[in-house]
């Protein structure tokens, strides 16, 4: 198993692999963003992760970007390129941006899915609703 260096690492990359995103190409996306930050020798400063689920599957296939705390949503492997050059541009990639994260909290663009309340009586009472 690697250790990886990440002294040079200014951009991580968390990449949904639940089950929601598995389904619609989460493993193609992965691979196309490494892909594409090798073909730019960008393996220094980009670091990616595979994770389980993030919680947005109505977004799927989603992505976070730290230290910023951008989520994507409905990411495909064809974006690749576009969200590895605003990371190196210090832009965010705004067509496909679900949330960021400011000193207040989360803001989500306006049009996308609220999504459920984690607060437990609140899910309860949806649950029992569906």
């Amino acid at each position: 198993m690697a250790t990886w260096d990440l002294s040079n690492t200014k951009h991580h990359i968390l990449i949904c692999n639940g089950s929601s995103c598995n389904r619609t190409g989460a493993e193609e996306l992965t691979q196309a963003i490494r892909k594409e930050i090798s073909n730019q020798e960008l393996d220094d400063i980009i670091h990616t992760t595979r994770t389980r689920c993030n919680g947005r599957c109505q977004d799927k296939c989603v992505a976070i970007h730290y230290p910023k705390g951008t989520w994507y949503k409905e990411l495909k492997p064809v974006d690749a390129p576009l969200l590895v050059k605003s990371l190196v541009n210090n832009k965010e990639y705004t067509e496909k941006v679900s949330h960021t994260f400011h000193s207040q909290g989360f803001e989500r663009v306006p049009g996308v899915i609220t999504g459920v309340s984690k607060n437990k009586s609140q899910v309860n009472r949806v649950s029992k609703t569906l």
